[in-house]
C-alpha cells in the first residue's frame, strides 16, 4: 500500500465529532512529511468516503477543502458533526484526535 492510501485508511479511523492535524495523520503512517498529508487531501476525489474536511492545521485552523464548496462546505460539515467552529478554527483540546 502506498503511504497516500495509508493516510487514507488512518484518516478514516478518525471519528464523527473529532478532528486530526496534519500533523498527527503524518506521525500515524511514520512520516514527517505534513506537507504531503496536505497533498493527499488537496488531491482527493472521493471526499464522501474519505473524510478529508476532518484535518485541521496543528492550530486548530481550518484549512482548505478540495469537496465542492471548498472551505464553506467543509465548516458545514464540521458543523454537522457537532463540532464548534470559531473564527475559523476548531478547539483540539476538545475534538483533536490521535491515531495510536
Amino acid at each position: 500500500m502506498n503511504l497516500k492510501n495509508k493516510i487514507y485508511q488512518k484518516l478514516k479511523q478518525v471519528p464523527r465529532g473529532k478532528v486530526i492535524t496534519y500533523k498527527e495523520l503524518a506521525k500515524a503512517v511514520n512520516s514527517s512529511a505534513y506537507r504531503h498529508v496536505g497533498r493527499c487531501m488537496a488531491e482527493n476525489k472521493d471526499t464522501k468516503h474519505i473524510p478529508c474536511y476532518k484535518v485541521a492545521k496543528s492550530n486548530g485552523e481550518i484549512a482548505n477543502y478540495s469537496g465542492t464548496g471548498g472551505i464553506k462546505t467543509k465548516i458545514k460539515l464540521l458543523k454537522k458533526d457537532n463540532l464548534e467552529v470559531i473564527n475559523g478554527k476548531v478547539d483540539l483540546k476538545k475534538c483533536g484526535f490521535r491515531l495510536r
